[in-house]
């Protein structure tokens, strides 16, 4: 039977237990579960682990370079999962690395090369989609702190203070809806499509850039394609990006994205618009922004990047922005990269599909969620995701057709409202009134059934034919 020893160095749980941390217990269990083993302890302090089993060792206190070469320096764990701790290149993982959310920039261990995967002995993975839609919707919350810029704050403050006539007083205070204003999207991803649809929900007109090859997708979901990311910015009143490092140069020594969002882009924005950055915080040339701020072509700026301290030095892509602060800090809404890393289920279901993940490869050299080259003796198995997130599949579909209530009534509905238009289309025009008349309501109940059906089975975006 296979042995393994696996490093866990991030909380896999963020509501707090009743002795006061972040409680691990529901991936205990899950571990226990499948026959593996938890210990909330270092390989050191546990002893000899014992064979045929995969033993998992919870050390989410590493935090620093220096705490993690020393416990994983030396090859002693096969495998490791991280979410936020940065995994230093002397660090040694044989079997692989899963790290728990999208992108991988943090995992930086030689022994899958570093984080773009690309080279090395073990294969890198992530869990994409897991929490794509808390961080589209702590996006949407930045958006929705300033626009529509009605001062919550001192309207409260003034009637709590019974000083405010609404007949007299309300004047002064006018605000516009999003619904109209223009948003622009960089990039289609999992998050960026969840950011999207958010924003075609307050009525905003969304284009999105990306690879030409989504064009027909982002089109068929309502949105504007724009072939460069200025076409996109262009007239926005908003922008959010979700474009990911991209591959690492090492010649640059820079990722291939790194300050993507330049002046030219953010010269092509309305006046007074929006910048949001929850992705990687280097996609932002941060002197073209403060060109940006000090121009007022960006009234405000949300950035949610990581931020590190050995205790006398900060470090990490926030960095550059703190410079920004003594002069736009009213404008500015930093973040440590906590959107996608604060929300308890979505860490819970990473972590767990982190674990089946670890489990797969190192038992059947099957991987999923592959990042950068797959090592030799190992297969590649695809994406997987959670349902509704990256589109549709073969093997959504699948699953929904063995669910023949559900298929029936999805046939049934688009059934009704195929033959209302098709009498509708085939009649003469004098005679469609009363057709309208008497089919309406019929043809009503069914679009709206069918609806429902496509939005709770999650029937939308693009078709791949990626695994689930």
């Amino acid at each position: 039977m296979t042995s393994a020893n696996i490093l866990i160095c991030d909380f896999v749980g963020l509501r707090f237990g009743g002795d006061g941390d972040p409680d691990h217990s529901e991936i205990k269990a899950y571990i226990e579960a499948k026959g593996g083993v938890f210990h909330q302890t270092g390989i050191a302090k546990a002893g000899a682990p014992g064979p045929g089993k995969l033993h998992f060792f919870y050390q989410p206190q590493l935090s620093t370079r220096d705490e993690l070469s020393a416990e994983a320096g030396d090859g002693r764990y096969d495998a490791v999962i991280a979410a936020a701790t940065f995994i230093p290149a002397e660090t040694r993982f044989r079997l692989g690395g899963v790290r728990i959310g999208a992108g991988t920039g943090n995992m930086g261990s030689a022994s899958w090369g570093g984080g773009s995967g690309e080279g090395g002995e073990a294969p890198l993975m992530n869990t994409p989609g897991i929490n794509s839609r808390a961080t589209a919707q702590m996006a949407m919350k930045a958006l929705l702190k300033v626009r529509p810029d009605l001062p919550v704050d001192r309207l409260n403050a003034l009637v709590a203070g019974g000083q405010f006539d609404t007949g007299k007083d309300l004047r002064h205070y006018p605000t516009e809806k999003l619904e109209g204003k223009r948003l622009a999207v960089i990039g289609y991803g999992n998050i960026g499509r969840e950011f999207a649809r958010l924003g075609q929900a307050f009525g905003m007109r969304v284009a999105i850039h990306a690879r030409s090859r989504h064009r027909k997708w982002i089109e068929l979901e309502g949105f504007d394609y724009a072939a460069t990311m200025v076409d996109a910015a262009r007239g926005a009143d908003a922008l959010s990006v979700h474009l990911g490092l991209g591959a690492f140069d090492a010649g640059q020594q820079r990722y291939a994205n790194t300050g993507l969002i330049s002046d030219g882009v953010l010269c092509a924005l309305n006046p007074g618009a929006v910048l949001i950055n929850y992705d990687r915080g280097e996609l932002v040339d941060v002197a073209a922004l403060e060109r940006a701020l000090e121009s007022g072509r960006v009234s405000h700026a949300a950035i949610d990047a990581d931020l590190f301290t050995d205790g006398a030095a900060l470090s990490g892509p926030m960095l550059p922005y703190l410079k920004l602060v003594e002069r736009y800090g009213q404008r500015l809404e930093l973040l440590p990269h906590a959107a996608a890393d604060t929300d308890h289920p979505s860490r819970v279901a990473g972590a767990k599909q982190a674990i089946d993940q670890i489990y797969a490869a190192v038992t059947e050299h099957r991987v999923y969620n592959l990042k950068g080259s797959l090592p030799p003796g190992f297969v590649d198995m695809g994406a997987k995701v959670p349902p509704g997130i990256g589109g549709i599949n073969p093997q959504h579909l699948a699953a929904l057709a063995d669910d023949q209530n559900a298929a029936a009534d999805l046939a049934q509905s688009s059934a009704v409202v195929a033959a209302f238009w098709e009498r509708v289309l085939a009649a003469p025009e004098q005679e469609r009134p009363a057709l309208i008349a008497s089919g309406g309501e019929t043809f009503a109940e069914a679009a709206n059934r069918l609806s429902t059906h496509l939005r709770r089975h999650h029937l939308s975006g693009p078709f791949s034919q990626g695994s689930t």
